[in-house]
């Protein structure tokens, strides 16, 4: 039994199985790290998608033009070795507990073309936030691609991540509120995770003392693209690191400006929000409801500017320059992530998401 079980926790991702302590202090089911040991008594609870064995048939979702469409319409740069798609907000990319639909169940689906192989996921957006998500197409090119986006997450040393050339470059547009004091910095700030509510919610926030067990090393570069008389102030942000929600926390505790649609750690500040009237809104009506039509999964993609009453996340990856990994593979020059230093690179950019070019129409107005 104990045999059976580890084989089938090992063909899934740790993050989606779940485990419920013996310790009657402690009946929450709870995320299991990679290398987290079991103790007697604890029960495992593994995703409604795991039957009896790994082999067994998944239960699937019936095909729909719709959302193929949907999904299709997406698509930014395809390539023999990478799928890269212009995530909208709301979309989950990974599945787990509570999660109905996701970006890499759809791309398994809708995205595999002539591949018998299904895309796979080598990094992750919030599910709020939108823009540049890549995918490998093949089991090697998203081996070497999550070995990139790993280095970039797991670099520790400023001198490091400023000396050498970097292989992975990602730029990010954010509506802020507020206006920072310099127009342009460098965050070095290490950041760090904190259980609330007795084990029920966790919250990303500053560590003062480098030395804690859970503080991790993050940089953040960012310039002010332009600001607005109306307490609005758009950024370019450059993460040198990839901590979790390190630019929503840079913003709103580093800088004093958090990020528009950002209710966990800018919640203060939205509630002295005034709410910002759009003359544009009659305009905008055919086209809102166009969106509307062409949304197979409810995302509100019409909704969420700074002229609705609850403005959405406005966290956009817009741009993204990485090697270019498939013209590395055709001249034999790739064994690891480091030899993509000297390749030639791709530069990907993202349209930003109908609410946030709403934004930045209202705010030019």
């Amino acid at each position: 039994m104990l045999k059976a079980l580890i084989i089938i926790i090992m063909g899934m991702k740790a993050r989606k199985v779940r485990r419920e302590s013996s310790d009657v202090e402690e009946q929450r089911p709870k995320r299991v790290a990679a290398k987290e040991s079991m103790n007697i008594g604890d029960r495992i609870f593994l995703p409604i998608t795991v039957q009896k064995f790994p082999s067994d048939k998944v239960e699937d979702y019936p095909s729909s033009e719709e959302e193929m469409k949907f999904l299709h319409s997406l698509e930014l740069y395809k390539d023999p070795e990478i799928i890269v798609l212009n995530k909208p907000p709301g979309l989950p990319v990974q599945g787990g507990i509570g999660i109905k639909r996701s970006l890499d169940e759809l791309a398994a689906k809708y995205m595999k073309y002539e591949y018998s192989e299904a895309p796979r996921l080598v990094h992750r957006l919030d599910r709020d936030c939108s823009g540049i998500l890549v995918m490998g197409r093949t089991q090697l090119s998203a081996s070497v691609l999550h070995s990139v986006f790993r280095e970039k997450t797991f670099g520790t040393q400023t001198e490091d991540l400023e000396s050498k050339k970097r292989v992975l470059q990602k730029r990010y547009w954010a509506l802020v509120i507020g206006c920072p004091r310099r127009s342009k910095g460098l965050i070095s700030v290490p950041l760090g995770k904190v259980v609330l509510d007795n084990g029920k919610s966790e919250r990303i926030t500053i560590m003062s003392d480098v030395r804690e067990p859970s503080a991790q090393f993050a940089v953040t570069e960012y310039r002010i693209i332009g600001s607005s008389e109306k307490g609005y102030t758009w950024l370019e942000l450059s993460p040198l690191t990839g901590r979790k929600h390190q630019l929503r926390v840079h913003c709103a505790e580093v800088l004093g400006t958090p990020i528009v649609g950002d209710y966990k750690y800018g919640w203060q500040a939205h509630r002295k929000l005034k709410h910002l009237s759009s003359s544009t809104s009659i305009v905008n009506l055919g086209a809102r409801i166009l969106e509307q039509e062409a949304d197979p999964f409810s995302l509100r993609l019409g909704n969420g500017s700074i002229s609705d009453k609850q403005p959405h996340l406005h966290l956009h990856c817009k741009e993204m320059v990485l090697p270019n990994f498939s013209l590395a593979l055709q001249q034999a020059r790739v064994v690891s992530g480091a030899d993509l230093v000297h390749v030639e690179s791709i530069k990907l950019v993202a349209p930003l998401p109908s609410h946030m070019q709403k934004s930045w129409d209202c705010l030019s107005s």
